[in-house]
């Protein structure tokens, strides 16, 4: 009989791009695989059996009801159980009480998060953050194994569990249709993602002054306020906001744009200057061959201008941007090259199957190991 798997989200919605679309579609080429989410009918989806449980959106409320999460957990009677969110983390341990192997999935760098939440009094970050880091070494080095996705949080963790490995958000290749250019259209960038101020729309907006550029934006607004501080800009005429795109639409963004904005600031989640391979859309630009504009992160350098497929820059200054616009628009050869060697890039190694064969090698080792 096949080793069954279970991947629990109390946070995430269920076609989560992560969890649903990559972990649990690729396991379930290989095992019987389970998704216990937030707020969801029970149903099959891609040979993936989903179970949801009744549960507040409210992050506070939600603390009184996780014990529904360990039921619904133990009522899949899986042999690896795979958890999403911190605030999940004792929930694993409960269920490996049961003889369960459990893994531990840090998708964010949860202390250094913590330490620029909005809705946090600003004097309360330090030491919530310092508690926090406090119990992931208590509690983590007690799972089985962890999981994470980009090098600088692999780092801590691997001092708290050795048995920790890197999954990266790696595009699944020709997920995207490839970028097609328009003969006398107007110039135009993309961005489709979180419409929230570490991703520097109102610099990028700015910009538009000095570029003929148009802005194609897509994503969820986070914040009303600073959207509203956008649409107050000058330039917002120059911007075509298409809202939240289902994922199977965002591909249309990318074929009507010439460049990929991805201008992240620096941040203490990112590592500050060394940045995060756990950005999806970067990726995303390079398989679609469209030449990407970046935040200068040490990763993203190494990966942008290594395989020259796009210009790093400091994301704060207006007019650094255009340039970089500009640059590409009047340079159209080094733009199509730039996108045909993204596209290469990801092809041979920036792509979902390698990661794939990570969590594969981790589920065997795990299967071996006795309770």
């Amino acid at each position: 009989m096949a080793m069954r798997v279970c991947h629990v989200t109390s946070v995430h919605p269920a076609n989560d791009v992560r969890i649903f679309h990559k972990e649990c579609k690729s396991l379930a080429k290989r095992f019987e695989v389970v998704l216990i989410a937030p707020n969801i009918p029970d149903d099959i989806v891609d040979g993936v059996r989903r179970m949801g449980v009744s549960l507040p959106v409210s992050r506070l409320k939600r603390q009184f009801y996780l014990r529904r999460v360990l039921k619904r957990a133990l009522q899949a009677d899986a042999d690896i159980y795979h958890f999403h969110d911190p605030e999940l983390i004792s929930v694993g341990l409960q269920v490996q009480r049961r003889g369960k192997r459990v893994i531990f999935d840090s998708h964010e760098d949860v202390p250094m998060q913590l330490l620029t939440k909005e809705y946090l009094p600003r004097w309360s970050r330090p030491i919530l953050s310092h508690l926090y880091a406090a119990r992931e070494r208590r509690l983590l080095s007690r799972y089985d194994a962890l999981v994470t996705v980009t090098p600088t949080i692999l780092q801590r963790l691997q001092r708290i569990n050795p048995r920790s490995v890197m999954v990266t958000n790696y595009p699944n290749f020709n997920n995207l249709p490839t970028h097609t250019p328009l003969a006398s259209k107007e110039p135009t960038v993309c961005f489709a993602g979180e419409i929230a101020e570490r991703y520097m729309h109102e610099q990028i907006i700015r910009s538009l002054a000095h570029t003929p550029a148009r802005y194609l934006l897509a994503g969820r607004v986070f914040i009303q306020d600073y959207f509203q501080r956008l649409q107050s800009l000058e330039m917002w005429q120059r911007v075509e906001y298409l809202g939240v795109l289902p994922p199977e639409e965002v591909g249309s963004i990318y074929q009507r744009a010439d460049i990929g904005l991805v201008l992240l600031d620096y941040s203490p989640n990112v590592g500050y200057r060394k940045g995060t391979l756990g950005v999806l859309k970067m990726f995303e630009y390079m398989m679609a061959s469209i030449p990407v504009i970046a935040t200068d992160f040490e990763l993203w350098r190494e990966i942008i201008e290594g395989n020259q497929c796009g210009i790093c820059i400091d994301p704060h200054d207006p007019q650094r941007i255009a340039d970089a616009i500009n640059h590409l628009i009047s340079h159209p050869q080094l733009a199509q090259q730039m996108g045909e060697n993204g596209r290469k890039a990801v092809k041979e190694k920036y792509n979902w199957a390698t990661q794939e064969q990570v969590l594969f090698n981790l589920y065997d080792t795990l299967s071996t190991i006795e309770k």
